[in-house]
């Protein structure tokens, strides 16, 4: 980004009857200049390898207080057994975060909190894009100044754009800092084409994809090298280990983080069989439902759900309380895992 100087200056003005006087009496004249500059290339060019190199990173869950509030206690509980079992980066205000439900003042201050907290532990990436590049850019640039790492950037959802249109709007937030865009058409309506991919990956911002299309799709990508991360955590460990993916954007961690970074460490065909049915279950509804469901059967978070979201059915969470039990010794800070009532979830529909 180019440098930004703001100058502001205040000097002296002639007068006419008294003005020695007044000039004697007032303040020198002051010249305050403030100067944002970009880090130097070799800092950046470092902190993209580093960036690029992550291999477990989580979606992370935004726990609430019954007013609907940020639960920073049960956050920064949350962001410390994640860094303790291996986790390596975080985004902030995710679709997971629920950073489509917060207010750009709520996202910025979760991301500088995150970076204040847990900045020298692991790598905070602020979900930052926006379907308006105008939005994105100012989104971004709060980002950045509160040091968050890298952005998470989304192709313009709803108001769909054209392949040009989706080509200035990456390049325009690749301008920014380091970033990872983001392809899941299931939710933003539109597939980011293999061409725009491969036209965007030569920006020094790029970081790579996270890539919710599937496995082949990834191959693909990596085989002309191209960076990418699964965002299927079903997927992810073939995506890591046989179709060239550095590791995985995942929701799943917010619960096992040890057994995900286990995934992404070396190949382990068997565990990853075994928990085939709770990856399942964790996207039984659209995701972040049944995952701020579990997190709450499992103690960690309080049970009150930001609207539209709502909890499980007691039939889902019966189910997911038998998988959750069969991993209990694997979910950090777990105590008991409780199937909990219909009445115990708090709903919020103004915060």
């Amino acid at each position: 980004m180019a440098p930004q100087t703001a100058l502001l200056s205040r000097g002296r003005t002639s007068g006419c009857c008294g003005a020695q006087r007044a000039q004697r009496r007032r303040q020198p004249a002051v010249t305050v200049q403030a100067t944002l500059l970009p880090l130097p290339a070799s800092e950046t060019r470092s902190t993209v390898d580093r960036l690029k190199k992550l291999r477990l990173i989580t979606a992370v869950k935004t726990p609430y207080l019954a007013n609907g509030k940020f639960d920073l206690p049960a956050y920064d509980a949350l962001v410390s057994r994640q860094i303790e079992k291996g986790v390596e980066g975080l985004i902030v205000g995710g679709t997971t975060g629920e950073g489509h439900l917060m207010s750009w003042d709520e996202h910025v201050m979760l991301i500088a909190h995150t970076v204040n907290a847990f900045g020298d532990k692991i790598a905070v990436i602020g979900n930052t894009g926006s379907n308006s590049t105008r939005e994105a850019l100012h989104a971004t640039e709060q980002g950045f100044a509160v040091g968050m790492h890298a952005s998470l950037q989304i192709n313009p959802y709803y108001g769909k754009t054209s392949k040009a249109g989706l080509l200035n709007h990456f390049n325009a937030v690749l301008n920014e800092g380091p970033a990872i865009v983001y392809n899941v058409p299931g939710r933003t309506g539109q597939d980011i084409p293999d061409d725009v991919v491969l036209d965007i990956c030569s920006h020094s911002n790029f970081l790579g994809m996270k890539e919710c299309t599937g496995n082949p799709r990834i191959k693909n990508y990596t085989s002309k090298g191209v960076n990418c991360w699964s965002g299927n955590d079903d997927e992810s460990h073939d995506a890591r280990h046989t179709a060239g993916a550095v590791g995985v954007i995942s929701v799943t961690s917010n619960v096992i983080p040890g057994l995900m970074h286990g995934l992404m460490a070396a190949p382990d065909a068997a565990t990853n069989a075994s928990l085939k049915e709770l990856f399942s279950w964790l996207f039984c509804e659209p995701n972040p439902i049944a995952l701020n469901t579990a997190l709450a059967m499992c103690g960690l978070v309080r049970p009150v759900f930001r609207l539209p979201y709502v909890p499980l059915s007691r039939a889902q969470r019966e189910k997911g309380a038998a998988l959750l039990t069969a991993v209990q010794e694997h979910i950090p800070g777990c105590t008991g895992v409780r199937v909990m009532e219909d009445h115990e979830f708090i709903l919020v529909g103004r915060h």
